[in-house]
């Protein structure tokens, strides 16, 4: 099951992103935590390819 990434605000103005109730990191500024959220998002996405040797 795919959990939902977001970003929330905290009470010291800094930004915390959360993939479902886990907090990924904190202490961001606002573009940095949008940055990392869509940088998450796209990793996500991508199909895993398998390693053949």
């Amino acid at each position: 099951m795919s959990q939902t990434i977001h970003v929330k605000p905290t009470h010291d103005g800094t930004y915390t992103v959360y993939r479902g109730p886990t907090a990924l990191v904190s202490g961001l500024t606002r573009l940095q935590a949008e940055l990392y959220q869509a940088s998450i998002t796209r990793q996500a996405q991508r199909p895993l390819v398998a390693l053949t040797a």
